[in-house]
Formats: structure tokens, sequence, C-alpha cells
């Protein structure tokens, strides 16, 4: 059932950024890497590890076979390498084995349920990754919670301040139609919100649209939220 607070902020969010079709970065074997680079880093980490890994192995399949210390040599921008490193072998390696090649494009067939239990069960991708790559790709009706849209989705107050990231997926899920084009337009709205007006330092209330909704804003910023700020 749609939550009218939360739909009333969406609405209001809709005006300010308009409404995007569905289109995601890069392809989804791409994307599927790229994210698990992505964790507790920047974006311009993500892209250059990306692009040194590639560049020193240029096949999926090369990825996968490269010595451990030569992977996690080149992905070393990205934060936590020996950690991701590992992970991106078992990823290739368990896609490829059961694929026969690096491609997950087959997801397009599953259910949703399907689908999010199978991304899910490979080394390091969790349920914003999954929700993601289903959403941008293959335009299945999820909804992806970063650090942006948990924290606007707090200080609107519509979700509780011990509400966690993981938890507000199901939630926030729940409250709004199950509809990828509305989802995806959420996700973005909030996230560019977060990322530019409603940060986690400073946010600039002066310029908020949601100001006359905002719990944060209304309690002085005085609201303790569930999640301390994180890189992307």
């Amino acid at each position: 059932m749609t939550n009218d607070a939360l739909w009333a902020a969406h609405l209001c969010l809709t005006e300010v950024y308009g409404t995007q079709d569905i289109y995601g970065r890069y392809d989804p074997m791409h994307e599927l890497i790229a994210t698990i680079l992505s964790h507790r880093t920047t974006h311009a980490n993500e892209v250059a590890a990306y692009k040194a890994m590639r560049d020193r192995f240029p096949t999926w399949e090369d990825v996968r076979d490269a010595p451990l210390d030569e992977l996690t040599a080149c992905i070393g921008p990205a934060n936590y390498p020996e950690v991701k490193a590992p992970w991106i072998k078992q990823v290739l390696a368990a896609i490829i084995a059961e694929r026969g090649e690096a491609n997950i494009d087959f997801l397009v067939e599953m259910s949703t349920e399907e689908a999010m239990k199978w991304l899910t069960s490979l080394p390091g991708v969790g349920l914003k990754t999954a929700s993601l790559l289903l959403l941008f790709y293959f335009k299945k009706p999820v909804l992806p919670v970063d650090t942006h849209v948990h924290r606007v989705t707090q200080r609107v107050g519509v979700l509780g301040p011990k509400v966690s990231a993981e938890r507000a997926h199901k939630l926030l899920l729940e409250q709004l139609p199950s509809d990828p084009v509305v989802l995806f337009n959420f996700h973005k709205h909030f996230y560019w919100h977060g990322q530019r007006v409603c940060t986690w330092y400073s946010p600039k209330c002066s310029e908020c649209a949601l100001v006359a909704q905002c719990a944060f804003y209304q309690s002085n910023g005085n609201m303790v939220l569930s999640s301390t700020p994180k890189k992307r």
C-alpha cells in the first residue's frame, strides 16, 4: 500500500528532477564487478581500479585466472583490494562455471525472486548491488537503497531512526507501486537529492523542496539517524 507521505515526497522530487527512462551506466557484467569495486570507496577510485584491472587482464577469463597478488595490486585504488580481489575471482568463476561464459543477461528471463536469490548467492553481492542490477538492467520491480536514499527517507520521517538500509529495501518497496519506472525514478531522485542537497554534513535545507514535510528540518536537525556516513 502506498504511503501518502512517501508518495508526496516522491512527487515533489519528480517536479525537481523530472522523470527519467530506466538506464544503466555500463553492461550488466561491467556493473556487477564495478559495484563490488565501489564498496567503501569513491567513484573515481572505482573507475581507476576497474580500468587498471581490465588493462592488465582484458577478458573476464583473464581476471578469473589472474594470480591473486597481481589482481589485488591492480585494484589497489579501490580500497580493501585484499577483500575485493578474491570476491571478484570467485564471482567470475561461479558465473563461468554455471553459464559457460561471463554473462548474466539470462537474469531477464527469471522471476524477480529467483534472480535476487541467484545474485545474492554470489560472493560479495548484497541486497543493494543485486537490486541495482535487477532494476537498472533488467527492469525488475525492486528498489536499491544506498546511503543517500536511506538518509533522505529517514530525515523526511518515512523510516524510523533505527531502520537499517538493509531493512529499508523491504519497507520502502512495500509502500511504493510495483512499477520499475516509478522505482527507478524514486531511487534516482532520492539519490540525487541526498548527494546534492540533503547531504550528511551541512544539508542545504534552504534549497530543499521537502522542508515542509521534513522531520529532520522540523526538529532543527536534531534527529539521530541509524547510519554513519560511508563512502560509496
